[in-house]
């Protein structure tokens, strides 16, 4: 049974490579905002934005993918900015371990952004951020099975398959990203970005130094349009490339305000996305106080379900605002 998991579990990793290309990555991409896109820093309603998010991807198969991010960005200089304009500063933080932690990916994040209005309500803007990243890489070498080990008098348990660099590598790379928001009314609110991550498309590798990580682009646009006094729709869609890989990701929650207020609401979110050819996505969230709690489960619905037993990946987010009582509502993204 032992080994017949470490099959499974190499299947899906080469072929969750294929289509998640290199990165981590959450099904909630809408509630990871520095990990989305950099020019999303600062862009927010309120003092200050924490968000958290951890994902565990197949965990019934040795814990093929367990995922972990937090980030605080916050708004800079309000008072020598022209009004409606923001200048966000932000740090993050990711975490990621695949095949039971044979291999581990921890980075670091500094980012900046600067969205300028253009009405006099500060409705509509644009803005351009940038982020730099530092990166380390482990590889347990000693969880390792190599076809060599196995011979005709059994297996060995040594390997002719030798590590060149080292099991720890590091690169720094440099991300950047543009942001337009827009409101028609000052309660609504639409927006379209792009990102692309690993510019300088570092070299890494445990064997050689001739594989450059590919860039990652991303398009992504969302909107939280009333439908009633009570009853808002939030739909967002995210489209990613990187080298031969590519993902989709459309989707929809509905939320309640249960105490009617616009600025401090209370409201409950139920909806889903989908993964093109890959899974379906249930929502469920809260908010209140400023405090917005999301958890997700992804339902595999690809060719991997009979390795999978259509098991996915539970995720949970957290995003909290702290809101200041003389700042100016001005409609952004939110999903």
């Amino acid at each position: 049974m032992k080994r017949r998991k470490l099959i499974v579990l190499l299947g899906l990793i080469i072929i969750a490579a294929k289509v998640q290309a290199q990165d981590p990555h959450f099904s909630q991409f809408f509630a990871s905002p520095l990990t989305l896109n950099p020019a999303f820093t600062g862009k927010f309603n309120g003092q200050w934005r924490l968000a958290a998010n951890h994902r565990n991807q197949w965990p019934s198969i040795s814990n093929a993918y367990i995922t972990s991010s937090a980030s605080i960005d916050f708004p800079v200089l309000k008072k020598n900015l022209p009004a409606g304009d923001v200048f966000g500063i932000g740090i993050s933080g990711v975490s990621d371990a695949s095949a039971n932690n044979i291999l581990k990916l921890n980075y670091g994040s500094v980012s900046l952004s600067y969205h300028k209005a253009l009405d006099e309500d500060g409705y509509h803007t644009i803005g351009a951020g940038f982020q730099g990243t530092y990166s380390s890489m482990s590889l347990d070498v000693s969880k390792l099975i190599f076809e060599d080990m196995l011979t005709q008098n059994g297996f060995t348990g040594t390997t002719s398959d030798i590590i060149t660099n080292g099991n720890n590598q590091s690169y720094a790379e440099l991300n950047a990203g543009l942001l337009y928001s827009g409101s028609s009314d000052g309660i609504n609110n639409f927006y379209l970005g792009a990102s692309m991550y690993h510019i300088n498309r570092p070299k890494v590798g445990f064997k050689d130094k001739n594989w450059y990580l590919s860039g990652r682009v991303t398009i992504h646009a969302g909107g939280a349009l009333p439908i009633s006094d009570i009853l808002s729709l939030n739909a967002s869609a995210i489209h990613q490339v990187q080298a031969k890989a590519h993902e989709t990701i459309v989707g929809a929650a509905v939320s309640a305000n249960l105490n009617g207020d616009y600025q401090k609401p209370t409201s409950v979110y139920f909806g889903s996305w989908m993964r093109f050819n890959d899974a379906l996505i249930p929502y469920a969230g809260l908010e209140f106080a400023g405090l917005r709690i999301g958890t997700s489960y992804d339902i595999n619905i690809s060719n991997l379900k009979t390795a999978s037993n259509s098991r996915g990946g539970m995720e949970v987010s957290l995003i909290y605002i702290k809101q200041s009582a003389d700042s100016k509502l001005i409609p952004c993204p939110k999903f």
